[in-house]
């Protein structure tokens, strides 16, 4: 396990390099980020933003959404993977903010998990980014980083990896250090060609150790 020297290392380190990173699914308000967070599953943002203009022009609130068509939610969103099953998502949960929530997003947890297609990361992401709330979504980047740094142990669930974090983070800071992770999974230690060479936490991290191996370091 990481001291507490090393953990402020990382938040200093990441505070550093993404000081203004943020959530860059493109959304005006709490429905289109709840829709736009949903679309992302197994989908980039880039992907999802060249989608939800297209969406949001047609439908741009839930009552619209709820009353379109499945065929052409699924036309307007086909670039994405599983589109078929996000279109019946998005609808569905369109419809039950109309019928459970007054057609507005609900501002907790319970709430949001209880619509189709919301999982807990797509809560956490919607909490945090619309609501405030602090609130540390694991997705794909957040997972790897935490892993190859040695925050999380590599058989950890997303559940476990998120309460890890929690744990090992201050609450205040959860929500801006959930984007700088993603940042710095994004552009900096990416999945399949991290940037290890110029890595300023490379002394620290088990996958670079081992990519690094034989190579002078900075």
């Amino acid at each position: 396990m990481l001291r507490k020297a090393e953990i402020d290392r990382i938040e200093a380190t990441l505070e550093e390099m993404f000081p203004d990173a943020f959530c860059e699914l493109i959304h005006r308000n709490p429905f289109e980020l709840v829709v736009a967070v949903a679309l992302s599953a197994q989908a980039t943002d880039v992907l999802v933003n060249q989608v939800t203009p297209g969406l949001f022009a047609a439908y741009p609130d839930p009552a619209s959404l709820a009353a379109a068509p499945g065929e052409e939610i699924e036309d307007k969103i086909k670039r994405l993977g599983l589109y078929r099953n996000k279109a019946k998502n998005i609808k569905a949960l369109a419809a039950q903010l109309l019928a459970q929530h007054d057609g507005e997003v609900p501002s907790e947890r319970a709430g949001l998990e209880a619509l189709p297609g919301v999982g807990r990361k797509t809560a956490n992401v919607v909490l945090s980014v619309a609501f405030d709330v602090p609130a540390f979504a694991v997705d794909t980047h957040v997972e790897r980083v935490s892993k190859r740094l040695g925050i999380c142990r590599w058989k950890d669930n997303v559940t476990q990896v998120e309460a890890t974090l929690m744990r090992r983070f201050k609450r205040e800071r959860w929500s801006k250090l959930h984007h700088q992770f993603i940042f710095f999974g994004r552009y900096h230690c990416k999945a399949q060609r991290p940037n290890c060479e110029a890595c300023p936490l490379l002394d620290m991290c088990r996958e670079g150790k081992k990519r690094t191996k034989g190579i002078a370091t900075p």
